[in-house]
């Protein structure tokens, strides 16, 4: 390569430098943010912000032997046309999120760093946000206002990965040890996070079946995190929970010192909570017909707890006087108060006296005063898919999203977020200040600043 060799490539926001390796031009070079050498191309790839064109050709000058400006991107959608320099392509993913794909577009980059839990993918050189159909009609209607044409993909789904192993098919199937059963009691964990840890360390300790537990060490952890990734297929959280079952077996089970293994964990994809409005929610308790029913979805809704918190609720915990509903021992091993409702207190009086519960304010089958016996988590869920159904709401609601409401709604109707977070129980305000992004209060009161201009 000779001296005076120098080509520029500007492919939308991506400007590849192809050069010598002389000094001076390499101090020019490492001085712009954000550059980096990519070993495979060969060439210098630099951000295409304002001024940074220009910076390259006054330093080279006639050195120059070709500038090549491409105004298009490649789709990353095989078999799509590439994606040009005034359009902007949506693509919704089955993570949750809209992945956007542009050029160098100033004017919407910084307005999207105003939308929650936005991220630039440096890799693949494109920016995710929380899917909502809000965010959605703002984007388009930020391109709307820019004369930007607006595309939007739905993500199509991948071949699903394998299935887990089955222990009943598997021969010589190896259990979950009593030590690690027995750490988890001692150490207070709670009995969810037990139910997801145990069959997560079976499943990675059958991977290695010629393997004994002793035997086994980073190099495997390692081995079966690619593999979960790569065959299973399982989503980043999958992936993130089952790490952490095998470290609490090396950490605390084992008694190792807490360590840092090799594993490239994913980022979790942050979403937007689903939440119903005030109308849906009635629609919903409306169509349930079965008075206890009725009382478990509304103590849900009125008191904003979570599932876990409802089924171990014992009748004491409500106190009609003060009008509040104690939770103990809720996520985080804290107590805490949440309202109780005039509306609520007369509908559970009601079901009290037709069900005569003995201990916990709602009771499963087969539960008697000297053994009282929980609702099942999986019968509400299934009694509240019942009542979705007749409604013929089209909006994924839980249990969960439930209590996403009653956050929402009483933001809605001006309670301080501090009070809304004590409600909650969230050890962080920054938790609960996602609630802000998804109330539509107001909305209707903000005008585009396009309604200024004559156009």
């Amino acid at each position: 390569m000779t001296t005076n060799i120098i080509s520029i490539q500007v492919i939308g926001r991506k400007i590849l430098l192809k050069m010598p390796k002389t000094e001076v031009d390499l101090q020019l070079v490492r001085t712009i943010p954000y550059v980096r050498w990519n070993k495979q191309t060969y060439t210098w790839e630099i951000p295409n912000y304002p001024g940074n064109l220009e910076k390259l050709k006054g330093h080279f000058e006639n050195r120059i032997s070709s500038i090549e400006i491409m105004e298009e991107l490649e789709s990353p959608i095989i078999g799509n046309p590439p994606i040009k320099k005034d359009e902007v392509l949506a693509i919704k993913t089955r993570a949750g999120r809209l992945k956007l794909i542009f050029g160098y577009i100033p004017q919407l980059i910084k307005h999207l760093k105003t939308i929650p839990y936005h991220r630039w993918d440096t890799k693949n050189k494109w920016w995710t946000i929380p899917y909502s159909s809000q965010f959605e009609q703002e984007i388009k209607g930020f391109c709307d206002q820019n004369q930007l044409k607006f595309f939007l993909e739905t993500e199509v789904s991948t071949e699903d990965g394998i299935a887990r192993l089955n222990p009943s098919q598997v021969a010589n199937y190896k259990n979950c040890p009593k030590e690690y059963t027995n750490k988890l009691e001692e150490l207070r964990y709670s009995a969810n996070t037990a139910k997801l840890y145990i069959p997560l360390f079976e499943e990675f300790i059958n991977h290695f079946p010629k393997e004994d537990m002793d035997t086994l060490t980073e190099k495997h952890v390692v081995e079966f995190s690619r593999f979960l990734v790569t065959e299973r297929k399982v989503s980043a959280s999958y992936q993130n929970l089952a790490i952490n079952a095998i470290k609490f077996y090396f950490e605390k089970v084992l008694g190792g010192r807490r360590k840092l293994y090799f594993v490239e964990r994913p980022r979790k994809e942050k979403t937007l909570p689903v939440v119903c409005s005030e109308e849906e929610i009635q629609h919903i308790l409306s169509s349930v017909v079965n008075i206890k029913h009725k009382a478990i979805l509304s103590t849900i809704y009125s008191g904003g707890l979570r599932i876990g918190e409802l089924i171990k609720l014992p009748i004491k915990a409500i106190d009609s006087k003060r009008m509040q509903i104690r939770i103990e021992g809720a996520k985080g091993k804290k107590d805490r108060y949440t309202i109780l409702s005039k509306k609520l207190l007369d509908l559970l009086r009601v079901y009290f006296k037709e069900y005569k519960p003995h201990y916990y304010l709602f009771e499963g089958q087969g539960s008697t005063k000297e053994k009282p016996l929980p609702y099942s988590e999986r019968s509400i869920q299934a009694m509240l898919g019942k009542a979705i159904e007749k409604t013929g709401i089209q909006k994924h609601i839980t249990a969960h999203t439930l209590r996403h409401s009653f956050a929402t709604h009483l933001l809605e109707n001006g309670t301080d977020l501090r009070y809304i977070q004590n409600l909650l129980g969230h050890e962080s305000s920054k938790t609960t200040e996602i609630y802000t992004h998804v109330t539509t209060k107001g909305f209707n009161q903000i005008s585009s600043p396009l309604y200024k201009l004559d156009i």
